[in-house]
Protein backbone atom coordinates (compact mmCIF):
# COMPACT_ATOMS: atom_id res chain seq x y z
CA UNK A 1 0.00 0.00 0.00
CA UNK A 2 1.97 4.93 -3.28
CA UNK A 3 4.20 3.47 -0.98
CA UNK A 4 4.16 4.22 -0.25
CA UNK A 5 8.53 9.06 4.02
CA UNK A 6 9.51 12.67 5.22
CA UNK A 7 9.22 14.14 8.43
CA UNK A 8 5.75 15.28 9.65
CA UNK A 9 5.54 18.86 11.31
CA UNK A 10 3.27 19.65 14.02
CA UNK A 11 -0.37 21.80 13.78
CA UNK A 12 -0.47 25.51 15.45
CA UNK A 13 -4.00 26.58 15.84
CA UNK A 14 -4.37 30.18 16.10
CA UNK A 15 -7.21 31.16 18.73
CA UNK A 16 -8.24 35.17 18.83
CA UNK A 17 -10.10 36.29 21.78
CA UNK A 18 -11.55 39.86 21.69
CA UNK A 19 -11.94 41.76 25.09
CA UNK A 20 -14.62 43.70 24.02
CA UNK A 21 -16.92 41.17 22.83
CA UNK A 22 -17.15 39.03 25.96
CA UNK A 23 -20.37 40.07 27.29
CA UNK A 24 -22.19 39.34 23.96
CA UNK A 25 -20.18 36.14 24.32
CA UNK A 26 -21.45 35.29 27.90
CA UNK A 27 -24.90 36.01 26.67
CA UNK A 28 -24.74 33.40 24.13
CA UNK A 29 -23.47 31.02 25.75
CA UNK A 30 -26.44 31.17 27.87
CA UNK A 31 -28.89 30.78 25.02
CA UNK A 32 -26.45 27.83 24.03
CA UNK A 33 -27.56 27.04 20.29
CA UNK A 34 -24.88 29.53 18.93
CA UNK A 35 -22.24 28.36 21.03
CA UNK A 36 -22.53 25.03 19.69
CA UNK A 37 -23.33 26.17 15.86
CA UNK A 38 -19.47 27.33 16.33
CA UNK A 39 -18.22 24.00 17.34
CA UNK A 40 -15.75 22.84 15.33
CA UNK A 41 -15.78 19.68 13.31
CA UNK A 42 -12.62 17.57 13.96
CA UNK A 43 -10.80 15.61 11.81
CA UNK A 44 -8.53 12.76 12.61
CA UNK A 45 -4.47 12.89 10.97
CA UNK A 46 -3.09 9.36 11.61
CA UNK A 47 -0.13 9.29 9.45
CA UNK A 48 3.41 8.29 11.11
CA UNK A 49 5.76 11.52 11.95
CA UNK A 50 9.02 9.06 12.72
CA UNK A 51 9.83 5.99 11.99
CA UNK A 52 10.60 3.56 9.04
CA UNK A 53 7.21 5.06 7.24
CA UNK A 54 7.59 8.75 7.96
CA UNK A 55 9.30 9.06 4.64
CA UNK A 56 6.03 8.05 2.90
CA UNK A 57 3.24 9.53 5.59
CA UNK A 58 4.91 13.11 5.90
CA UNK A 59 3.11 14.50 3.06
CA UNK A 60 0.02 12.87 3.21
CA UNK A 61 -0.40 14.85 7.01
CA UNK A 62 0.46 18.00 5.13
CA UNK A 63 -1.68 17.42 2.25
CA UNK A 64 -4.66 16.64 4.39
CA UNK A 65 -3.83 20.10 6.70
CA UNK A 66 -3.57 21.84 3.01
CA UNK A 67 -7.35 20.56 2.37
CA UNK A 68 -9.04 20.90 5.67
CA UNK A 69 -7.52 24.85 5.42
CA UNK A 70 -8.86 25.58 1.81
CA UNK A 71 -11.94 24.04 3.13
CA UNK A 72 -11.94 26.38 5.79
CA UNK A 73 -11.96 29.49 3.71
CA UNK A 74 -14.68 27.90 1.61
CA UNK A 75 -16.65 28.26 4.69
CA UNK A 76 -16.43 24.78 6.48
CA UNK A 77 -19.03 22.61 5.96
CA UNK A 78 -22.41 22.30 7.86
CA UNK A 79 -22.06 26.48 8.82
CA UNK A 80 -18.86 24.79 11.02
CA UNK A 81 -15.12 24.57 10.36
CA UNK A 82 -12.87 22.21 10.21
CA UNK A 83 -9.99 21.81 12.73
CA UNK A 84 -7.25 19.21 12.29
CA UNK A 85 -6.07 16.55 15.04
CA UNK A 86 -2.45 15.04 13.89
CA UNK A 87 -0.95 12.36 16.18
CA UNK A 88 1.79 10.48 15.41
CA UNK A 89 1.86 7.23 15.47
CA UNK A 90 5.68 6.40 14.91
CA UNK A 91 5.51 3.28 12.54
CA UNK A 92 4.95 1.71 15.73
CA UNK A 93 2.02 -0.99 14.33
CA UNK A 94 0.18 -1.21 17.67
CA UNK A 95 0.51 2.20 18.27
CA UNK A 96 -1.54 3.09 15.04
CA UNK A 97 -4.54 1.29 17.32
CA UNK A 98 -4.08 3.57 20.80
CA UNK A 99 -3.79 6.59 18.38
CA UNK A 100 -6.96 5.98 17.07
CA UNK A 101 -8.97 5.33 19.92
CA UNK A 102 -7.74 8.39 21.10
CA UNK A 103 -8.51 10.45 18.33
CA UNK A 104 -12.00 8.93 18.70
CA UNK A 105 -12.46 8.93 22.59
CA UNK A 106 -10.68 12.03 23.54
CA UNK A 107 -11.03 14.14 20.71
CA UNK A 108 -13.98 13.21 19.34
CA UNK A 109 -13.49 13.34 15.72
CA UNK A 110 -15.81 12.57 12.92
CA UNK A 111 -13.47 10.95 10.93
CA UNK A 112 -9.81 9.37 10.18
CA UNK A 113 -7.85 10.04 7.52
CA UNK A 114 -4.40 7.86 7.96
CA UNK A 115 -2.78 4.66 7.72
CA UNK A 116 -0.46 3.68 4.88
CA UNK A 117 1.12 0.10 5.55
CA UNK A 118 -1.65 -2.78 5.76
CA UNK A 119 -0.60 -4.10 9.07
CA UNK A 120 -1.47 -0.55 10.23
CA UNK A 121 -4.52 -0.72 8.67
CA UNK A 122 -5.11 -4.17 10.39
CA UNK A 123 -4.29 -2.99 13.60
CA UNK A 124 -6.69 0.08 13.89
CA UNK A 125 -10.16 -2.05 12.39
CA UNK A 126 -10.95 -3.35 15.49
CA UNK A 127 -10.99 0.43 17.28
CA UNK A 128 -13.61 1.45 14.10
CA UNK A 129 -15.21 -1.02 14.22
CA UNK A 130 -16.21 -1.12 18.46
CA UNK A 131 -16.78 2.55 18.18
CA UNK A 132 -17.78 3.07 14.71
CA UNK A 133 -16.37 5.63 13.08
CA UNK A 134 -14.86 6.52 9.88
CA UNK A 135 -11.12 5.58 8.27
CA UNK A 136 -10.28 6.68 5.01
CA UNK A 137 -7.57 4.88 3.42
CA UNK A 138 -5.48 5.98 0.88
CA UNK A 139 -2.62 3.72 0.26
CA UNK A 140 -2.88 1.04 -2.42
CA UNK A 141 -3.48 -2.38 -0.77
CA UNK A 142 -3.38 -5.91 -1.02
CA UNK A 143 -7.35 -6.31 -1.36
CA UNK A 144 -8.84 -9.30 0.12
CA UNK A 145 -11.03 -7.15 2.74
CA UNK A 146 -14.37 -4.85 2.98
CA UNK A 147 -15.19 -3.05 6.02
CA UNK A 148 -18.35 -0.92 7.02
CA UNK A 149 -16.14 1.47 8.63
CA UNK A 150 -13.65 1.80 5.86
CA UNK A 151 -13.55 3.67 2.46
CA UNK A 152 -10.59 2.47 0.61
CA UNK A 153 -9.42 5.26 -1.77
CA UNK A 154 -6.23 3.44 -2.57
CA UNK A 155 -6.03 0.94 -5.66
CA UNK A 156 -7.19 -2.31 -5.10
CA UNK A 157 -4.78 -4.93 -6.46
CA UNK A 158 -7.22 -5.26 -9.94
CA UNK A 159 -6.33 -1.32 -9.98
CA UNK A 160 -2.38 -1.93 -10.01
CA UNK A 161 -0.55 -5.42 -9.36
CA UNK A 162 -2.60 -7.19 -12.26
CA UNK A 163 -2.58 -4.46 -14.70
CA UNK A 164 1.14 -4.02 -14.21
CA UNK A 165 1.91 -7.50 -14.77
CA UNK A 166 -0.58 -7.69 -18.03
CA UNK A 167 2.00 -4.87 -19.41
CA UNK A 168 5.35 -6.28 -18.37
CA UNK A 169 3.80 -9.66 -20.10
CA UNK A 170 2.97 -7.18 -23.48
CA UNK A 171 5.34 -6.49 -25.99
CA UNK A 172 5.35 -2.91 -24.80
CA UNK A 173 6.59 -3.98 -21.74
CA UNK A 174 9.11 -6.24 -22.82
CA UNK A 175 7.52 -9.61 -22.98
CA UNK A 176 8.64 -10.22 -19.55
CA UNK A 177 9.11 -14.34 -18.71
CA UNK A 178 10.77 -14.35 -15.95
CA UNK A 179 9.72 -12.39 -12.81
CA UNK A 180 11.39 -11.70 -9.35
CA UNK A 181 8.71 -10.49 -6.72
CA UNK A 182 10.38 -8.76 -4.05
CA UNK A 183 8.80 -7.50 -0.82
CA UNK A 184 8.80 -5.80 2.75
CA UNK A 185 7.45 -8.99 4.97
CA UNK A 186 4.21 -8.04 6.17
CA UNK A 187 0.92 -8.46 4.88
CA UNK A 188 0.52 -6.53 2.09
CA UNK A 189 3.64 -7.63 0.10
CA UNK A 190 2.51 -11.60 0.99
CA UNK A 191 -0.91 -11.10 -0.14
CA UNK A 192 -0.44 -9.23 -2.90
CA UNK A 193 2.64 -11.81 -4.47
CA UNK A 194 0.38 -14.84 -3.07
CA UNK A 195 -2.08 -12.82 -5.82
CA UNK A 196 -0.04 -12.18 -8.56
CA UNK A 197 1.85 -15.77 -8.27
CA UNK A 198 -1.21 -17.53 -8.73
CA UNK A 199 -2.15 -15.47 -11.46
CA UNK A 200 1.22 -15.27 -13.40
CA UNK A 201 0.98 -19.43 -13.16
CA UNK A 202 -2.48 -18.95 -14.22
CA UNK A 203 -0.94 -17.50 -17.61
CA UNK A 204 1.26 -20.20 -18.34
CA UNK A 205 4.10 -18.98 -15.84
CA UNK A 206 6.18 -22.04 -14.82
CA UNK A 207 7.18 -22.16 -10.71
CA UNK A 208 10.94 -22.11 -11.56
CA UNK A 209 10.65 -19.00 -13.10
CA UNK A 210 8.96 -17.20 -10.27
CA UNK A 211 11.46 -16.34 -7.64
CA UNK A 212 9.69 -14.35 -4.79
CA UNK A 213 12.01 -12.37 -2.14
CA UNK A 214 10.62 -10.73 1.76
CA UNK A 215 13.47 -8.15 3.67
CA UNK A 216 12.53 -6.60 6.99
CA UNK A 217 11.11 -3.10 7.36
CA UNK A 218 13.77 -0.69 6.98
CA UNK A 219 16.31 -3.23 5.33
CA UNK A 220 19.75 -1.53 4.18
CA UNK A 221 21.94 -4.53 2.94
CA UNK A 222 20.69 -5.48 -0.34
CA UNK A 223 24.15 -6.48 -2.15
CA UNK A 224 23.43 -10.35 -1.91
CA UNK A 225 19.71 -9.85 -2.74
CA UNK A 226 20.38 -7.80 -6.07
CA UNK A 227 23.36 -10.18 -6.83
CA UNK A 228 20.57 -13.24 -6.31
CA UNK A 229 18.17 -11.18 -9.34
CA UNK A 230 20.95 -10.79 -11.19
CA UNK A 231 21.87 -14.08 -11.45
CA UNK A 232 18.29 -15.52 -11.77
CA UNK A 233 17.86 -13.05 -15.25
CA UNK A 234 20.72 -14.39 -16.60
CA UNK A 235 19.22 -17.66 -17.38
CA UNK A 236 18.03 -16.32 -20.87
CA UNK A 237 14.85 -15.37 -20.09
CA UNK A 238 13.65 -11.53 -20.37
CA UNK A 239 13.29 -10.94 -16.41
CA UNK A 240 11.58 -8.20 -14.08
CA UNK A 241 11.19 -7.51 -10.94
CA UNK A 242 7.62 -6.75 -9.08
CA UNK A 243 8.70 -4.63 -5.87
CA UNK A 244 6.50 -4.09 -3.18
CA UNK A 245 9.40 -2.75 -0.94
CA UNK A 246 7.90 -0.30 0.71
CA UNK A 247 9.63 2.63 3.39
CA UNK A 248 12.81 4.14 3.43
CA UNK A 249 14.37 0.47 2.39
CA UNK A 250 14.12 1.76 -1.42
CA UNK A 251 16.52 4.25 -0.95
CA UNK A 252 19.36 1.63 -0.54
CA UNK A 253 17.57 -0.98 -2.53
CA UNK A 254 17.45 1.13 -5.81
CA UNK A 255 21.40 2.58 -4.72
CA UNK A 256 22.24 -1.34 -4.90
CA UNK A 257 20.47 -1.42 -8.17
CA UNK A 258 22.52 1.48 -9.44
CA UNK A 259 25.56 0.01 -7.73
CA UNK A 260 25.41 -3.77 -9.58
CA UNK A 261 24.78 -1.86 -13.13
CA UNK A 262 21.37 -3.16 -13.25
CA UNK A 263 19.64 -1.32 -15.80
CA UNK A 264 15.97 -1.07 -16.66
CA UNK A 265 17.23 -2.18 -20.29
CA UNK A 266 18.03 -5.37 -18.76
CA UNK A 267 15.80 -5.97 -15.86
CA UNK A 268 12.99 -3.48 -15.41
CA UNK A 269 11.60 -2.40 -12.16
CA UNK A 270 8.02 -1.85 -11.65
CA UNK A 271 7.53 -1.01 -7.79
CA UNK A 272 4.04 -0.19 -6.45
CA UNK A 273 5.14 1.98 -2.95
CA UNK A 274 7.98 3.89 -4.92
CA UNK A 275 6.72 7.74 -6.64
CA UNK A 276 7.52 11.25 -6.91
CA UNK A 277 8.95 11.73 -2.91
CA UNK A 278 10.38 8.57 -2.49
CA UNK A 279 12.45 9.18 -6.10
CA UNK A 280 13.14 13.00 -4.24
CA UNK A 281 16.05 11.16 -1.96
CA UNK A 282 17.46 9.15 -4.46
CA UNK A 283 20.07 9.85 -7.55
CA UNK A 284 17.77 8.78 -10.23
CA UNK A 285 20.10 9.44 -13.42
CA UNK A 286 21.17 5.87 -12.94
CA UNK A 287 17.17 4.40 -12.60
CA UNK A 288 15.84 6.08 -15.73
CA UNK A 289 13.33 3.55 -17.32
CA UNK A 290 12.39 1.51 -14.10
CA UNK A 291 8.90 1.80 -13.85
CA UNK A 292 6.06 2.11 -11.25
CA UNK A 293 2.41 1.71 -11.54
CA UNK A 294 0.02 3.92 -9.74
CA UNK A 295 -3.42 5.99 -10.38
CA UNK A 296 -1.76 9.45 -10.49
CA UNK A 297 1.88 10.73 -11.89
CA UNK A 298 2.82 14.76 -10.97
CA UNK A 299 3.43 14.62 -15.09
CA UNK A 300 0.21 14.43 -15.75
CA UNK A 301 -1.23 17.06 -17.77
CA UNK A 302 -4.63 18.75 -16.94
CA UNK A 303 -5.78 21.79 -15.62
CA UNK A 304 -6.84 20.01 -12.56
CA UNK A 305 -3.59 18.55 -11.92
CA UNK A 306 -1.70 22.13 -12.57
CA UNK A 307 -3.68 24.05 -10.29
CA UNK A 308 -3.57 21.21 -7.38
CA UNK A 309 0.34 21.49 -7.52
CA UNK A 310 0.80 24.92 -7.77
CA UNK A 311 -1.78 25.32 -4.39
CA UNK A 312 0.39 22.54 -3.21
CA UNK A 313 3.97 24.56 -3.71
CA UNK A 314 2.37 27.53 -2.26
CA UNK A 315 1.25 25.74 0.88
CA UNK A 316 4.29 24.29 1.18
CA UNK A 317 6.52 27.31 0.41
CA UNK A 318 8.38 25.00 -1.42
CA UNK A 319 8.46 25.22 -5.13
CA UNK A 320 10.20 21.93 -5.82
CA UNK A 321 7.71 20.29 -3.58
CA UNK A 322 6.01 17.20 -5.39
CA UNK A 323 2.61 15.27 -5.32
CA UNK A 324 2.08 11.75 -5.70
CA UNK A 325 -0.52 9.03 -5.73
CA UNK A 326 -1.29 8.36 -2.30
CA UNK A 327 -1.89 12.15 -1.80
CA UNK A 328 -4.44 12.41 -4.48
CA UNK A 329 -6.26 9.26 -3.16
CA UNK A 330 -6.68 12.14 0.07
CA UNK A 331 -7.42 14.70 -2.39
CA UNK A 332 -10.26 12.70 -3.45
CA UNK A 333 -11.49 10.97 -0.29
CA UNK A 334 -11.82 14.38 1.56
CA UNK A 335 -13.58 16.45 -0.89
CA UNK A 336 -16.07 13.06 -1.22
CA UNK A 337 -16.13 13.01 2.52
CA UNK A 338 -17.70 16.57 2.09
CA UNK A 339 -20.46 15.69 -0.11
CA UNK A 340 -21.50 12.79 1.58
CA UNK A 341 -22.06 15.72 4.64
CA UNK A 342 -23.73 18.03 2.92
CA UNK A 343 -25.94 15.08 1.63
CA UNK A 344 -26.82 13.45 5.14
CA UNK A 345 -26.62 17.50 6.52
CA UNK A 346 -24.66 16.07 9.69
CA UNK A 347 -21.50 14.32 10.96
CA UNK A 348 -23.00 11.30 12.33
CA UNK A 349 -20.92 8.09 11.21
CA UNK A 350 -24.23 6.07 9.85
CA UNK A 351 -25.47 8.51 8.36
CA UNK A 352 -22.56 9.44 6.42
CA UNK A 353 -21.33 6.21 5.93
CA UNK A 354 -25.25 5.33 3.75
CA UNK A 355 -24.10 8.52 2.21
CA UNK A 356 -20.84 7.52 0.99
CA UNK A 357 -21.53 5.01 -2.16
CA UNK A 358 -22.22 6.97 -5.47
CA UNK A 359 -20.92 10.33 -4.41
CA UNK A 360 -18.84 11.29 -7.00
CA UNK A 361 -15.47 13.68 -6.81
CA UNK A 362 -12.80 14.94 -8.81
CA UNK A 363 -9.39 13.15 -9.21
CA UNK A 364 -6.45 14.84 -10.57
CA UNK A 365 -5.75 12.79 -13.75
CA UNK A 366 -9.34 14.89 -15.33
CA UNK A 367 -11.91 11.90 -14.37
CA UNK A 368 -15.20 12.00 -11.68
CA UNK A 369 -13.72 9.02 -8.94
CA UNK A 370 -16.73 7.54 -7.61
CA UNK A 371 -17.55 5.46 -4.41
CA UNK A 372 -18.57 2.14 -5.11
CA UNK A 373 -20.84 -0.03 -2.40
CA UNK A 374 -17.84 -2.11 -1.92
CA UNK A 375 -16.11 0.72 -0.29
CA UNK A 376 -13.53 1.51 -2.81
CA UNK A 377 -13.36 3.58 -5.56
CA UNK A 378 -12.74 3.72 -9.69
CA UNK A 379 -9.46 5.00 -10.96
CA UNK A 380 -7.71 5.02 -14.03
CA UNK A 381 -4.05 3.15 -13.90
CA UNK A 382 -0.86 4.02 -15.20
CA UNK A 383 2.12 2.81 -15.61
CA UNK A 384 5.36 5.63 -15.38
CA UNK A 385 8.89 5.55 -16.53
CA UNK A 386 11.51 7.43 -14.17
CA UNK A 387 12.97 9.73 -15.57
CA UNK A 388 16.34 11.60 -14.80
CA UNK A 389 14.36 14.41 -12.87
CA UNK A 390 12.63 12.01 -10.97
CA UNK A 391 9.58 12.33 -12.36
CA UNK A 392 7.72 9.87 -14.48
CA UNK A 393 6.86 9.63 -18.20
CA UNK A 394 3.27 7.51 -18.67
CA UNK A 395 3.88 5.19 -20.73
CA UNK A 396 0.61 3.26 -20.57
CA UNK A 397 -2.90 3.55 -19.24
CA UNK A 398 -6.06 2.29 -19.22
CA UNK A 399 -9.04 3.89 -21.00
CA UNK A 400 -11.40 4.29 -18.50
CA UNK A 401 -11.19 4.12 -15.10
CA UNK A 402 -11.77 1.05 -13.07
CA UNK A 403 -13.90 -0.44 -10.42
CA UNK A 404 -12.12 -1.06 -7.40
CA UNK A 405 -12.54 -5.12 -6.59
CA UNK A 406 -11.80 -6.04 -2.57
CA UNK A 407 -11.48 -9.68 -3.70
CA UNK A 408 -9.32 -11.19 -5.97
CA UNK A 409 -10.85 -13.24 -8.40
CA UNK A 410 -7.44 -15.35 -8.95
CA UNK A 411 -7.78 -16.64 -5.09
CA UNK A 412 -9.44 -20.08 -3.96
CA UNK A 413 -12.07 -18.75 -1.52
CA UNK A 414 -11.73 -15.36 -2.52
CA UNK A 415 -12.88 -15.32 -5.94
CA UNK A 416 -16.85 -16.12 -4.93
CA UNK A 417 -17.02 -13.32 -2.34
CA UNK A 418 -18.53 -10.00 -3.10
CA UNK A 419 -18.78 -6.88 -0.91
CA UNK A 420 -21.73 -4.50 -1.32
CA UNK A 421 -22.94 -2.58 1.90
CA UNK A 422 -26.10 -1.05 -0.24
CA UNK A 423 -27.41 -3.82 -1.09
CA UNK A 424 -26.37 -7.00 0.73
CA UNK A 425 -24.93 -4.67 3.90
CA UNK A 426 -22.29 -7.39 3.90
CA UNK A 427 -18.27 -6.81 2.80
CA UNK A 428 -17.53 -10.77 2.19
CA UNK A 429 -20.86 -12.24 0.55
CA UNK A 430 -20.54 -15.62 -0.99
CA UNK A 431 -21.87 -15.66 -4.22
CA UNK A 432 -22.11 -19.50 -4.09
CA UNK A 433 -23.72 -20.12 -0.77
CA UNK A 434 -25.46 -17.03 -0.70
CA UNK A 435 -24.23 -16.01 2.45
CA UNK A 436 -22.82 -12.84 4.14
CA UNK A 437 -19.83 -14.11 6.36
CA UNK A 438 -18.51 -13.48 9.68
Amino acid sequence: MMPNWGVCMSINFVRRGVLAGMASAAMMLTVGAPAIAQETIKVGILHSLSGTMAISETTLKDVMLMLIEEQNKKGGVLGRKLEAVVVDPASNWPLFAEKARELITQHKVAAVFGCWTSVSRKSVLPVFKELNNILFYPVQYEGEESERNVFYTGAAPNQQAIPAVDYLMSKDGGDVKRWVLAGTDYVYPRTTNRILEAYLKAKGVASEDIMINYTPFGHSDWQTIVSNVKKFGSAGKKTAVVSTINGDANVPFYKELANQGVKATDIPVVAFSVGEEELAGVDTSNLVGHLAAWNYFQSVKNPANAEFIAKWQAFTKNPKRVTNDPMEAHVVGFNMWIKAIEKAGTTDPDKVISALPGIEAPNLTGGMSKMLPNHHITKPVMIGEIRADGQFDVVWQTKGLVAGDAWSDFLEGSKDLEADWVGKKCGNFNTKTNKCGS
